[in-house]
């Protein structure tokens, strides 16, 4: 048959099956916003219909909203993401310390100003790392507003403090007599650690990650920031009978996701959860204190079907916010 012959062929047949439909996608979903909060410009990623269920969620150190980036597709189809730096971190102002106050209480007191001035009035917490600090401080402050928790490697129990953790409480104790546990916490080695853990698959992780991450915690200024939050981290341990009381007083719907391979937040932390909420549903996941680092796939599959079960999954009438 004639080459022509061949093409006019294959043309008719493509136009009698039609056009091939493009693949579902959500990632163009994703915008990138600024919001001046008290005088401290706040940076923060939004994905999906704003008249859906709000997820807000809440990085860890030394990372940023970015942490968040693999699962904001998967989600922003059924439900609302907010994804803030705090002040510090990221892509947000970095106020010297002599005008923003570096402490946990401070990070929660400007998300939460951040959620209001979005016009957010319920939400669901889903926390990482310092995540824990700032979402359980939100919780405490206005418990109408949380729907659930959902928990990924964000520590509530002495039991999940792994060992590094016991030079830190020296920093606590004298920080001026231990400068070098400032200089271990902000080092580029710390920051790649802190991904891989023990991990045993470290070829599944990319270094720009936390060579990115070490980028902006060499900016000048931040050394002394993360001291002050470093420092102010005693003030979580001694919160966590608080935040347990509360779990306690307040059954919410709680999901757990644990990186078994997490150094800092061993699995005995995840264990405990279920001691305040014994209904939390427990997932141990062959992954890191990054968990998105190596089981984004399992952490959205798991988060999908916990929210529709407690949230609901109808699909939001509305377009995706600007």
């Amino acid at each position: 048959m004639p080459t022509q012959a061949i093409l006019a062929a294959a043309t008719a047949l493509t136009l009698a099956q039609g056009s091939p439909k493009p693949l579902p996608s959500v990632s163009a979903t994703t915008t990138y916003h600024r919001a001046d909060v008290n005088g401290v410009g706040i940076f923060y990623r939004e994905a999906g219909p704003r008249d859906a269920p709000t997820i807000l969620l809440l990085h860890g150190y030394p990372s940023s909203s970015r942490q968040w980036d693999p699962l904001l597709p998967l989600l922003a189809d059924r439900y609302h993401l907010i994804a803030p730096d705090y002040p510090g971190f990221g892509q947000s102002d970095a106020p010297p310390p002599g005008q923003y106050t570096y402490t946990f209480d401070a990070l929660a007191s400007t998300v939460e100003a951040l959620v209001a001035q979005l016009g957010i009035e319920r939400y669901t917490l889903f926390m990482q790392d310092y995540g824990g600090p700032v979402g359980f401080r939100m919780a405490l402050a206005h418990p109408e507003r949380v729907t659930a928790l959902i928990v990924q490697n964000a520590n509530a129990y002495s039991e999940g403090l792994g060992a590094k953790w016991r030079g830190i409480a020296d920093y606590w104790a004298d920080p001026a007599a231990h400068p070098e546990q400032v200089d271990a916490f902000t080092s580029l080695e710390a920051a790649k650690q802190r991904h891989l853990g023990t991990s045993p698959d470290i070829e599944r992780y990319n270094p720009d990650t936390w060579a990115d991450e070490y980028a902006i915690l060499a900016r000048p200024g931040r050394r002394e920031i993360q001291a002050a939050l470093l420092y102010d981290y005693r003030t979580n341990v001694a919160s966590y009978p608080a935040w347990q009381a509360w779990m306690r007083d307040h059954p919410l719907p709680t999901l757990v996701l644990w990186g078994r391979h997490d150094p800092s937040f061993i699995v005995p932390g995840a264990e405990a959860y279920l001691r305040d909420m014994p209904k939390a549903e427990l997932h141990i996941l062959d992954a890191g204190h990054f968990a998105l680092d190596e089981a984004t796939d399992q952490i959205a599959s798991l988060t999908r079907d916990f929210l529709g079960r407690h949230l609901g999954s109808q699909k939001p009438s509305s377009a995706p916010g600007p």
